[in-house]
């Protein structure tokens, strides 16, 4: 029986080192302990659908390249020029993130879309698949606010972190094939 307890407490001892070795270097090599996002809507489709799981980078780590420096440089991520943020609106940390492209930056006091002055400076950003940049209805993105910069895309991946989230999903994903 007690050599049961040691064994079991060894393969425990063991379990726990792994998962420390493969969080500490996904926190090494992206810089942040949320290593990825799971894609929630269609707004960047084609290029992240719904159930995709995005791995990041943090942006302490990176330069984000907007769409027009990234078409300037012919710099392209997810099949368009520029990066993807993944970020806070308007920097309230109880709201869920925003998956968007960073489209350009402007200045304050420079005009957005919609006609209004910025308040601050920051990204105006736009999902692929919107018609519409994101402000006016919410702020010019502040670099602070940005939590990450996306690098990769797993299709899939992403579902099991969505239907613990809205267990709903996997009903209204499966409709539309049917």
């Amino acid at each position: 029986m007690k050599e049961a307890v040691i064994e079991a407490g060894k393969s425990l001892a063991e379990a726990l080192l792994i998962v420390a070795v493969i969080i500490s270097v996904a926190y090494a090599s992206t810089g942040t302990w949320r290593i990825g996002f799971a894609v929630e809507s269609g707004s960047m489709e084609p290029n992240m659908l719904v159930g995709d799981l995005i791995f990041v980078q943090a942006p302490h780590r990176t330069n984000v390249t907007t769409y027009e420096e990234g078409e300037m440089l012919d710099y392209e991520s997810f099949h368009n020029y520029g990066n993807v943020v993944i970020y806070r609106p308007n920097g309230f940390s109880s709201v869920t993130p925003i998956i968007h492209r960073a489209m350009y930056w402007v200045e304050k006091g420079e005009e957005m879309p919609g006609g209004k002055p910025a308040p601050h400076a920051g990204y105006i950003t736009k999902g692929d698949n919107n018609q519409h940049p994101d402000q006016p209805g919410y702020e010019p993105v502040k670099p602070e606010w940005v939590i990450a910069v996306a690098r990769a895309r797993v299709p899939y991946l992403g579902y099991p972190s969505l239907i613990l989230k809205k267990p709903s999903i996997l009903k209204e994903r499966f409709k539309k094939l049917w």
